[in-house]
């Protein structure tokens, strides 16, 4: 059981990636990301993103009601939607979802967040953001078990039943630990963890279980987020994280041949 996660910054290339999905023989779980295309449609529609700081210095997007409609019509519609629509092409079985869907993913919306703005610390209300709590896998499984392939992507339920925006990296790996699967693969538009982010060459190809520390120490900005959702797959049973590059050819059989930065 496979679970891939390919992210939606600018640089991905989307097309070139779904190319290879129909050499996977095993089964998968697809999710997927559309940051950059939120940004350009949030912008078009006159409501721009708003990127907050929290004091721990993690950088986030804040998500107002407005915000969340945007996401939903990109996210569940536009981008999930093409993915499918790619895919048959192809002759792949694929399914979307949003983790709404059957409650594939709970969790809290947090009432209120604290960040740093003009040096400055606030706190924000009516964001529609929050942590995955508890992951129903029955709606998952039966399409596997049919043979389809589902493609998931943010938001989550609350538990008021709102929707909510969770970190789609996090997304993957509570479905990834929820599935007993035995890779989770993470793609982004680098050749995975860098020592310097300005210098693709710094690729770190192997980072053991008791070296994530130091591996958070050497994460920047997004990255960050993606080295503590593969501590926790680790901890939660997951055989082997890797981090790949999703602008290549045949990404995900060069991930599986250990092409990335491998963890576990």
């Amino acid at each position: 059981m496979l679970v891939v996660k390919i992210g939606g910054s600018k640089g991905v290339d989307l097309e070139r990636f779904l190319g290879d999905v129909p050499s996977v023989r095993e089964p998968m779980v697809l999710v997927h990301g559309a940051n950059h295309e939120l940004n350009q449609v949030s912008e078009q529609l006159g409501h721009p993103a708003r990127m907050v700081t929290s004091s721990t210095g993690q950088v986030s997007r804040y998500t107002d009601r407005r915000t969340m409609e945007i996401f939903m019509m990109v996210y569940c519609g536009r981008v999930n939607k093409t993915i499918v629509e790619r895919l048959q092409g192809l002759g792949v079985n694929a399914v979307g979802l949003s983790a709404m869907d059957g409650a594939i993913a709970r969790g809290r919306r947090k009432e209120q967040i604290r960040v740093i703005e003009d040096g400055k610390p606030k706190v924000l209300r009516g964001d529609y953001a929050g942590s995955i709590q508890q992951v129903d896998t029955r709606l998952l499984r039966l399409l596997l078990d049919s043979g389809y392939l589902p493609v998931l992507t943010p938001p989550a339920l609350s538990s008021e039943g709102e929707a909510i925006n969770v970190d789609g990296d996090k997304l993957a790996m509570e479905i990834a630990a929820a599935l007993c699967a035995d890779k989770l693969l993470i793609f982004s538009d680098t050749p995975g963890l860098l020592r310097d982010v300005r210098d693709e060459g710094s690729l770190i190809g192997r980072i053991q279980r008791d070296e994530m520390e130091q591996a958070l120490e050497v994460a920047e900005g997004r990255a960050k987020k993606k080295v503590i959702a593969a501590r926790e797959a680790l901890e939660r049973g997951i055989g082997q994280v890797v981090f790949a590059d999703g602008r290549v050819d045949g990404a995900i059989q060069k991930a599986l041949a250990g092409q990335g930065t491998v963890i576990g």
